[in-house]
């Protein structure tokens, strides 16, 4: 008798220190967001330690981008299916987002180009309409703000002024005209009332998309750093605040990491100019698999409390595949710098699998003082469209609006492993990891519960030995398997 009270008394005690875990799986393999069991199959598993006391940034959000070219899809699919998708995206059963962007005027996944301010010479904004909007984006927008339990972020971002208050007269490139700075600025104000009056929130901005240009393609208006932050800190700044509005985000620079460095070094100068500077938004194309973290880490140390969000990501240059999950496993779609970078950075741009560049890049950030990330379209077609440039692109979820059909990409899935599961104010925090090339990140969320994210792109499954407060648990990830674990509060 007393032996077997012993053993049992060593089996509770081994409960005690085991960890409770919920594991959900996309795979290579066909898992999808699939609950799965914690079994191990070796010995040797990969020891993953986290360490909650060691707390980094507090996430914004995750989430992707209301484009008049989603909007225009959805308007043309049967209200089961735009219903499907942006329950899919927003609701708590779906992907939960909880950040997201929006074009202000047109850009290049629009119909045509289009500006809130026709009127030429109208300095007052007299004219300020977002008629344009009102047939495809802000339906869009209330039906998401219908489906979400929780609520999500808006951020806009204009790609240009309208040509008249630019010095070319264009939709592409040229810098706006120092005559039209507190009309610009007054543009951002008026925005956010014509928004509020359909009531939709707007939480903030960033300055200009792709202040460097985009090798004159598309919508674009170029700014120096200098130029930026003297735009913000001289008039859009003390514009908002005028307003009653200084609560709003104001995000700089909105383009490649690889150039990050000279633009927070002009925003944070001094407390002068980061005083409007809320944070820094990145975008990802400057490499398909190399996240920056020098580049990240910088940015951090210049501006530690300040915001630093992924604020665009896709599959660029590159036509959608229809209803084969195999291929965004593979590593054959390539992007614009394939074919058109300079010789010195062909190697940034290899082929290189969607799904993998999706989770590299969301884990590398996240580990790299990051704090949100937001995806491109929602929605496109088999072409990869519709846009007025016909610069195609991927997103997680494509349609066929002749055929009323819609394919739920891995890239779907791949984004809901962290959207749906990592909320917002969640505290990143350390782990330590005896793999190198097994990917993790881990956060705190505010109900207390803990997320655990794991990517293994090897074609090997790999056993795990994760442990947390002197308790641990072991499990596996497949082959080409993509993780998320959900350990309760303890």
């Amino acid at each position: 008798m007393l032996c077997l009270m012993f053993l049992l008394s060593i089996s509770c005690m081994q409960e005690d220190k085991k960890l409770d875990i919920e594991i959900f799986q996309t795979s290579a393999s066909g898992d999808k967001l699939s609950k799965v069991e914690p079994i191990s199959f070796n010995k040797n598993a990969v020891k993953i330690k986290l360490l909650p006391e060691e707390k980094l940034q507090t996430i914004t959000g995750f989430g992707g981008a209301f484009t008049e070219s989603s909007a225009y899809l959805l308007n043309k699919l049967s209200k089961e299916n735009r219903k499907k998708i942006i329950d899919a995206y927003f609701s708590k059963e779906g992907a939960h987002y909880s950040l997201t962007r929006s074009h202000m005027n047109s850009c290049d996944f629009s119909v045509s180009n289009y500006s809130y301010t026709p009127v030429e010479g109208d300095k007052d904004l007299e004219h300020f309409t977002i008629e344009e909007d009102r047939d495809d984006l802000i339906p869009f927008i209330k039906e998401a703000m219908a489906a979400s339990t929780d609520g999500f972020k808006i951020f806009g971002s204009p790609w240009t002024a309208a040509p008249w208050m630019k010095d070319n007269n264009n939709w592409v490139g040229g810098k706006l005209l120092p005559e039209y700075y507190d009309t610009w600025a007054l543009f951002f104000s008026k925005y956010v009332d014509a928004y509020k009056a359909e009531g939709i929130d707007i939480w903030g901005f960033t300055v200009e998309n792709e202040p460097l240009g985009n090798g004159n393609n598309w919508e674009s208006m170029h700014y120096t750093p200098d130029e930026m932050t003297n735009f913000v800190v001289n008039h859009l700044g003390p514009k908002l605040e005028a307003d009653g509005k200084g609560d709003l985000k104001i995000l700089g620079y909105d383009q490649n990491r690889e150039h990050l460095k000279e633009w927070v070094d002009s925003q944070f100068k001094n407390e002068e100019t980061s005083k409007y500077f809320d944070g820094t938004a990145i975008h990802w194309y400057a490499s398909t698999y190399d996240y920056f973290p020098e580049e990240l880490q910088n940015a951090h140390k210049k501006a530690p409390n300040k915001l630093l969000i992924q604020s665009e990501a896709c599959i660029d240059a590159q036509v959608p595949v229809w209803k084969d999950d195999a291929w965004y496993w593979k590593k054959e779609a390539t992007d614009w710098g394939f074919t058109w970078a300079p010789e010195k950075d062909k190697h940034l741009h290899p082929k290189y699998a969607p799904v993998n560049r999706y989770a590299r890049d969301i884990i590398g950030c996240l580990n790299n003082w990051v704090d949100g990330w937001v995806d491109w379209n929602m929605v496109l077609d088999t072409k990869g469209g519709p846009n007025w440039f016909k610069n195609w692109c991927i997103a997680p979820v494509i349609v066929d609006p002749d055929k009323d059909e819609v394919y739920f990409t891995p890239l779907y899935q791949t984004m809901a492993h962290f959207s749906k599961f990592i909320r917002p104010d969640a505290k990143v925090i350390a782990l330590e990891k005896s793999d190198d090339k097994l990917m993790a990140t881990a956060a705190i969320n505010p109900d207390g519960s803990t997320v655990v994210v794991l990517f293994n792109e090897f074609k090997t499954p790999k056993s795990i030995n994760l442990s947390l407060n002197e308790k641990n648990v072991e499990f596996s990830i497949d082959a080409q398997a993509i993780q998320t674990i959900m350990i309760p509060k303890l």
